[in-house]
């Protein structure tokens, strides 16, 4: 540190917190360590009797935490990613747009083993809207050696760590099954609920129809709705294992590849998802009328964001499958369905 008359410290960076105290209403820093003196601060500093000050002496090869901060914030920043000025030698990465966020974990595990720089982000797969935060990085000391912040780069790499995947619009058609709703003996309660949850992804909903328990028909509809141009099918009931529960068998007649039958999630242990070529269908178990939050909520966002997914994947989901069902729902806030 070295001591200068204020007049001299523009430009400099303040190595300690100076403290305003206004009798009986504040007292706080009017200046903080780590700020950049303005030629604006001067009156206010001798206002606070401050005639002289204590400052960080800048040299070559050294960077301020505040210039740091923007270089990590460069790692991070990638396509629907926005940032805020550094306040405090810290930087917050906000989205632009809504969609899925993508976090690269391993490159980001790699730059938080890196001593004196951070970054803390959301869980990878948050389904996101515009303007929520998603990220912060800051460096630890107030000054750092710019080899350490070149040496940080090297590392990780120049591919952005966090970006936001666009929600495609693909249209989907809704199949619910059910002899019991086909004659119209209780009310269509699923359709609304699915396509609620299908429109807030961007989803086109191009279709929905009743179908009886019938694995021919349930089949031939299925196929009929991607003739019409369905990009995405949801079969809606009929997915335990009783005999006259025959959604399933419906499904994997008419896919190409069955990725699983069976999550490690409740609610939502019966779901399905095959896929007809690159056409994901899908088949969602009475839980997703009932609970709030199912399995749905957590593969959704992914096959909206045209996101293939693996049969390991979705086995993954069992660390941190189990909703609680908290009376008042905080997800995607919550543990849920953490762990890919």
């Amino acid at each position: 540190m070295k001591k200068i008359p204020v007049e001299e410290s523009v430009g400099h960076v303040l190595a300690h917190d100076i403290t305003e105290i206004k009798p009986g209403r504040h007292k706080g820093p009017a200046f903080k360590k780590g700020d950049v003196i303005k030629e604006e601060d001067i009156p206010r500093l001798k206002d606070l009797g401050k005639n002289s000050i204590y400052i960080w002496e800048k040299k070559p090869g050294y960077l301020h935490e505040n210039e740091a901060a923007a270089r990590l914030a460069d790692l991070a920043q990638g396509q629907g990613i926005e940032r805020s000025e550094p306040v405090e030698g810290k930087i917050n990465l906000m989205t632009g747009r809504s969609g899925l966020l993508k976090v690269d974990r391993e490159r980001l595990t790699r730059l938080n083993q890196i001593e004196k720089v951070m970054m803390a982000t959301r869980h990878n797969n948050t389904p996101v809207r515009e303007g929520e935060q998603v990220a912060g990085t800051r460096v630890i000391p107030l000054i750092i050696q710019e080899e350490e912040i070149r040496t940080v780069e090297e590392k990780v790499g120049s591919e952005p760590l966090l970006k936001i995947k666009d929600f495609q619009e693909k249209r989907t058609a809704v199949i619910t099954t059910g002899s019991e709703v086909f004659a119209g003996r209780i009310a269509d309660k699923f359709t609304p609920i699915v396509r609620e949850k299908l429109t807030c992804h961007g989803l086109q909903v191009i279709r929905t129809e009743l179908a009886p328990d019938d694995r021919e028909d349930i089949a031939r509809r299925i196929l009929t709705a991607i003739e019409e141009g369905a990009e995405m099918v949801v079969c809606t009931g009929g997915m335990s294992v009783d005999p006259d529960d025959l959604t399933p068998a419906a499904i994997a007649e008419i896919s190409t590849e069955v990725i699983t039958y069976g999550a490690p999630v409740l609610p939502g242990a019966m779901f399905m998802l095959a896929y007809r070529e690159d056409i994901p269908l899908i088949g969602l178990p009475g839980c997703a009328m009932f609970s709030r939050t199912t399995v749905f909520d957590l593969i959704l966002p992914r096959l909206a964001a045209g996101e293939n997914i693996t049969a390991r994947e979705i086995a993954k989901l069992g660390h941190g499958g189990l909703c609680l069902g908290c009376e008042i729902c905080r997800y995607p806030e919550c543990g849920f369905g953490k762990g890919w």
